[in-house]
């Protein structure tokens, strides 16, 4: 009896919507030529005017002589962290960066910690004091697991400050 019930409203309610389209048709005709967009018109680009470049008897903003002149600048000034740095000779690890670098072995010799790492397929015995990449990279620890440094580089500000960075050992067959 509630089935019944229930599916009679339900009839009567739909029976509702069936009303009149004819009317709601007019309607939305009436609408459409009464309501008249508004687009504002686009303006003209502007015209590009090419302005030729005219310094070029000055010195390149990114030219390596004008960075190695600041870099020089930095080391002049007085507890700078680039004082040291500049005025010693390179070594031959500074030249290859850390990620080209990986840690394959240490060792201890007469109570002294190595370090094995391999670059460009060469293998190089280090130890704590040398120098490794090209941040004025300086081994300050080795551990049986990884090689500790201290780089000096610069910071979002251009101030020159320390980071320590790790080598951690390569398992074979990476």
């Amino acid at each position: 009896m509630k089935r019944l019930v229930l599916c009679s409203l339900g009839a009567l309610l739909l029976s509702g919507c069936g009303g009149d389209i004819d009317e709601l048709k007019q309607w939305m005709d009436q609408q459409r030529k009464e309501v008249k967009p508004t687009v504002q018109p686009l303006l003209p680009p502007k015209k590009f005017l090419p302005q030729p470049y005219e310094s070029t008897a000055g010195v390149d903003p990114f030219s390596p002589q004008k960075l190695s002149v600041a870099i020089k600048q930095e080391a002049a000034q007085p507890n700078s962290l680039l004082t040291a740095e500049i005025s010693r000779r390179k070594e031959p690890l500074e030249a290859f960066p850390l990620d080209s670098m990986a840690m394959v072995g240490s060792m201890t010799r007469d109570g002294k910690r190595y370090a094995l790492l391999r670059v460009d397929n060469l293998y190089y015995n280090v130890k704590p004091g040398e120098y490794l990449g090209q941040n004025f990279g300086r081994i300050t620890k080795i551990s049986e697991t990884d090689i500790t440094l201290r780089e000096v580089v610069q910071d979002a500000a251009g101030e020159w400050i320390e980071r320590t960075s790790t080598l951690q050992l390569q398992e074979k067959g990476r």
